[in-house]
This record gives structure tokens, C-alpha cells and sequence, in this order.
């Protein structure tokens, strides 16, 4: 496949090393199936003509007699073995291509998706869900186009070309030789063509991704489409993408169509030259009738295949341009990774400690320089600040959902970058400010902290989250099933389902990122209840805007531009008449004096 590569736009090898990961798994039955398709056409295609030859030599200039029938007949009975065989080979390749398409294409969906959840919670941030999906739906089809045009089309070629290249050197070498030029010259032009059109599939792929991802986009703010009349606005940005992809496709099928244009050119030619030669060999007498029959079959034989091949090519580079773009995704290290040689996890108190942290979400964007921080072992903190000051920043460290750039930080005197992450985040319950839920049912929502947790555990988790009342009001009860992101729910309705989760798993630290923000203030001071249920024991960190949130905590942390700026309970901040006091009077009033 060396030839396929010849720049960095034309990945084939890169493509075929992540596909024959999986492939490889089934190597003895791609194997076969090579073997019992080769061997079908050399039957079909080589050795079935030659006994038609047999046929034509026989009767050719001869009269009717017993021997004649005799040799006819023998020559039938062996045609109709060699028919029954290849016709066997066939079907036993057809069942062997199903098993290991099905199989691979099984397991390319199944690392597709170990590979994307490898990635960081930023890199999902910077893509589109849907762009996401639909370069995953592509790479798998596109295996299977791919397999289809290397084992139906290249192989099927290849093997017919090779039997009939050592047929006509040994009966006819003229017309072997013209035919072996004729197809080298083809199949140059023909891959001249298909690698420059390759690059026009490349555009074409992108152009659809951006199709998808627009569409996507759309349809996941279908509300905020409706509330700010911008359907007409809109349309005409789907209309500009669906353009720009209209141009790209439009281009790369003309350009497809001229390939076919010159190709069917280059057959007639070799038809024409083939057929004069034949007449002329005929003609001084050195080759048999049957001779001319066989010629013209292989030739019609060899038509096929390379036409065929010819469009298999091109499907064969569309394919791969669709495929690249889910390659380039497998190429990206993720910017989060396990230690290769990870520690026990040995987090149980829950003592947390940020010890000389830089942290930065891009080259120049500093949110925190030389930070220093410590929650002790079943200590309640709440983080309050003005927007952008660190907070969530704050949780996304302790859950490694970025890495510092210097420092570390440690839990119960490890360092959270030398565990596992999966065993890092079996460690702390997490509540975020805007709960995304499955689409599943309310009880599978609820349990997915707990895959163990018994019926009367969920349903007492969601009593104390203020949402048993809710759940049995709607008509199928925890067999609701909540729609894609939890959208049938209200958001304070989900805010409780991610709480009662969160208080179904038994972790030693609990992080609530303005998990009371949705909740209207009576639904709030029952929550405020199961929180303290659920504090017990545990090393809280608790972000809120609402400071009503975190008045009781054992320590407040005011932070301003990624430092800690005072700390202390709310009686102790109030009277220092700070940024706390401050945000406290804005919020219970002190604006409108």
C-alpha cells in the first residue's frame, strides 16, 4: 500500500493500522475467505472459459459423431463440476466475509468508544456531540466498504488477472503482452486520477461533518431557537453549510465522472486492438476458433473487473477520506493520562491538599500561580467568589479533569496524578451545577453511582433529595425514562436526581459545584437537611453563589483572580466587612439601601 501514501493527506497506512487492531482478531478467517474466493475465480474466470474453448476446438470444422458426443459430453461433465465447485467457493467466502465484517465492525465500535471516553472532559468541551457521532457511524460503515472493494474488487482482480496473463503468454503472447501494457498503462492513469480525487473527498468529508455538527447544534438549542426567533437566522447558516457541502461533493463526482469518461476510452481502445490482432493471428491460421473465443471472454472478463475496479477505487479513497477524520481523533494523545505504572489508591479521610499549584487552561491563561490550600480530613468548605475567581476550577483539579502545570495535589497524602483516574473519581461524589442525565429511566439514573444499590436505597436516596415526590407523580414513577440530557425534567427536577445519585454513592469526599442553584428556596431548605445527612463523615467542598448555601459550613474560602483572599466561618467574614460581607449584603438586600 506504499503507493497509496505518497503525502501526509493520503493516511492509508495509518487508517488500515488502526482498523487491523481489530481485524487481526479474525486473521484465520480473513484468511480463508481470501483462499475460497481466489480459488472460486480461478474456476469461474480461468478455467471455465478454457473448457468452452475445448468446446469450440472440438466441433469447430467437425461433423457429428459418436466419438464427437462422446468428448462433448465428458467436456459438459467436467464444466458442470467445475460450476457446482466454484458456486460452492462462493457462498462459503459470502458466509466468511459476513463473520468477519460483522465481527470487526463489532469491535471498531467498541474501541471507538473506549478511545473517545479516554479523552478529557476539554477535549468533549471543544467538539461537537454530533460531529463526534457521526465520524464514529463513518469510520465503522467505512470498514466495511473498504473490505468489500480489497476482497470483492482488488483481490477478485488479481487473482483473474494473474490466471489469465499466464493463460495467454503460454497460448497467445502477443496478445498477452498487449494486454499486459494496456493494463499497466490503466491502472497508472487510473491511480493518477483516484489520488487526485482524493483530496476532493477529504473536502467533502469535512464539509458534511459540518453539516452534521450544525445540524446538531440546532437541534440541541431548538429552544433557545424558539424564545429568541431565530429559525430564519437559522436556516440561513444551515443553508450556508449545506451549500459549501453541496460544492465539495458536486466537485469530487464530476471529477469522478471524468475518470470514468477517460477509462471507458482506454477499453475501447484495447478492445478494438485486441479484436483486430485476434482476426489477424486467425487469419494466418495461428490460432484456433477456439483460441478467439477464449481471448474474447477474458477480455470481457478483464473489462468488468477493472471497471469495476476502477469505481471501487474511488470508493475506496471516499472511504478512507470519511475515515480519516475519526483516525486524526485516535492520533491525539488525550491531555489527561494514567500513570503507566499506577498507585494503589489509598484515599479514605479525605484530607486534601493543593501544595504550590499552577494551573492554566491555555498557553497565557493562568488561573491559579504558587496556590497553596488545605481541606482537612471531614472538613465542610465553601469556595465563593465572583465568577472566574477558581472555584469550579478548583473541582475540575481535584477530579483531574485538567492537570496542573506545577505543584501537586494530594489526597490523604497522595498525589492524585499517580493513581488511576477511574480510582481517583470512585473517591469523591460530584454534583455539578448543570446535571446532565441519561436517557434512561429515572432508577438507572439514580443508580449509576451504585450499580449495586437495592430498590430501597435508590428510593431513600431520592426521599432525601426532595424528588420521591416528583418521581411518583409522573405516571410510569422510576420507570420514567427522562429523555436525551434529562430534558422531560424540569432543572430543578434533575438537580435532585444528580443529588440523590450523588448520595447513593458511598465516597469519603463530596463536591457540590451550585447544586441548589435550580431549586426554589422550600425545595432548597428541604435539600439543605439531606446535605447535612449526607456531610456526615465526609470532606465537603461545597461552590455556591447563593451564600445561603454555605452559612452553616465548618469554613468559608473567599477566592478573587485564583487566590484565597479570606477565610473564615460567616460570622467571622461578616465582620470583617470584606468581598464576603459584601457579596452577603448585595444578596440579602443591602443593594436597595
Amino acid at each position: 500500500m506504499g503507493f497509496l501514501c505518497y503525502n501526509h493527506n493520503m493516511p492509508i497506512k495509518r487508517i488500515f493500522h488502526y482498523y487491523w487492531l481489530e481485524a487481526k482478531k479474525y486473521k484465520w478467517s480473513l484468511l480463508f475467505m481470501f483462499i475460497v474466493y481466489g480459488a472460486g475465480d480461478v474456476l469461474s474466470n480461468i478455467v471455465n472459459p478454457l473448457l468452452y474453448q475445448r468446446v469450440v476446438d472440438t466441433i469447430s470444422g467437425s461433423t457429428p459423431s459418436a466419438d464427437l458426443s462422446g468428448s462433448l459430453f465428458h467436456v459438459a461433465f467436467l464444466l458442470l463440476l467445475v460450476v457446482l465447485s466454484y458456486q460452492a467457493l462462493y457462498r462459503t467466502g459470502d458466509y466468511l466475509i459476513v463473520y468477519f465484517e460483522a465481527n470487526v465492525i463489532r469491535e471498531i465500535h467498541n474501541s471507538t468508544f473506549l478511545r473517545l471516553m479516554n479523552h478529557s472532559y476539554r477535549f468533549f468541551s471543544n467538539n461537537f456531540s454530533g460531529s463526534l457521532v457521526a465520524k464514529a457511524k463513518r469510520f465503522a460503515s467505512s470498514f466495511e466498504r473498504i473490505t468489500d472493494v480489497v476482497v470483492l474488487n482488488i483481490w477478485f482482480a488479481l487473482v483473474q488477472l494473474t490466471g489469465v496473463f499466464i493463460v495467454l503468454f503460454i497460448q497467445v503472447p502477443k496478445v498477452g503482452l498487449l494486454l499486459l501494457v494496456w493494463v499497466i498503462v490503466y491502472i497508472f492513469i487510473t491511480f493518477v486520477f483516484v489520488q487526485r480525487k482524493f483530496k476532493y473527498d477529504l473536502l467533502q468529508a469535512s464539509a458534511d461533518s459540518k453539516v452534521t455538527a450544525r445540524l446538531t447544534d440546532a437541534i440541541t438549542n431548538s429552544l433557545n431557537i424558539k424564545i429568541f426567533s431565530g429559525k430564519n437566522r437559522e436556516d440561513e447558516l444551515f443553508k450556508g453549510v449545506t451549500s459549501d457541502e453541496y460544492l465539495k461533493r458536486t466537485r469530487a463526482w464530476y471529477f469522478g465522472n471524468f475518470q470514468i469518461t477517460v477509462q471507458g476510452f482506454l477499453m475501447a481502445t484495447l478492445q478494438v486492438s485486441a479484436l483486430y490482432l485476434m482476426i489477424s493471428l486467425w487469419l494466418k491460421g495461428t490460432i484456433t476458433a477456439g483460441t478467439v473465443v477464449l481471448v474474447q471472454i477474458y477480455m470481457l472478463g478483464v473489462f468488468d473487473q477493472l471497471w469495476g475496479l476502477g469505481r471501487s477505487m474511488m470508493n475506496l479513497f471516499q472511504s478512507v477520506g470519511e475515515a480519516k477524520e475519526m483516525a486524526d481523533i485516535f492520533d491525539q494523545r488525550p491531555d489527561i493520562l494514567d500513570a503507566r505504572e499506577p498507585e494503589e489508591c489509598r484515599i479514605a479521610a479525605g484530607k486534601i491538599n493543593f501544595e504550590k499549584v499552577d494551573f492554566e487552561y491555555s498557553k497565557g491563561h493562568k488561573v491559579f500561580k504558587d496556590f497553596n490550600f488545605e481541606v482537612r480530613s471531614g472538613e465542610k468548605i465553601g469556595l465563593v467568589g465572583h465568577s472566574g475567581s477558581g472555584k469550579t476550577t478548583i473541582v475540575k483539579m481535584l477530579l483531574r479533569f485538567g492537570d496542573v502545570k506545577a505543584g501537586e495535589v494530594l489526597i490523604d497524602g497522595q498525589n492524585i496524578a499517580k493513581i488511576r483516574q477511574d480510582d481517583l473519581r470512585d473517591k469523591i461524589s460530584y454534583v455539578p451545577q448543570d446535571p446532565i442525565l441519561f436517557h434512561r429511566s429515572i432508577r438507572e439514573n439514580i443508580a449509576y453511582s451504585n450499580s449495586e444499590a437495592r430498590e430501597e436505597e435508590i428510593i431513600d436516596a431520592a426521599r432525601k433529595a426532595h424528588a420521591h415526590e416528583f418521581i411518583m407523580a409522573l405516571s410510569k414513577g422510576y420507570d420514567t425514562f427522562v429523555g436525551e440530557r434529562g430534558v422531560k425534567l424540569s432543572g430543578g427536577e434533575r438537580q435532585r436526581i444528580a443529588i440523590a445519585r450523588a448520595m447513593l454513592k458511598h465516597a469519603p469526599i463530596l463536591l457540590l459545584d451550585e447544586a441548589t442553584s435550580a431549586l426554589d428556596s422550600i425545595s432548597e431548605s428541604y435539600i439543605q437537611d439531606a446535605f447535612a445527612e449526607l456531610m456526615k463523615g465526609k470532606t465537603s467542598i461545597v461552590i455556591a453563589h447563593r451564600l445561603s448555601t454555605v452559612q452553616k459550613m465548618d469554613r468559608i474560602v473567599v477566592l478573587d483572580h485564583g487566590k484565597i483572599v479570606e477565610e473564615g466561618d460567616h460570622g467571622e467574614l461578616l465582620k470583617k466587612k470584606g468581598l464576603y460581607a459584601n457579596l452577603w449584603d448585595r444578596q440579602t438586600g443591602g443593594f436597595l439601601k
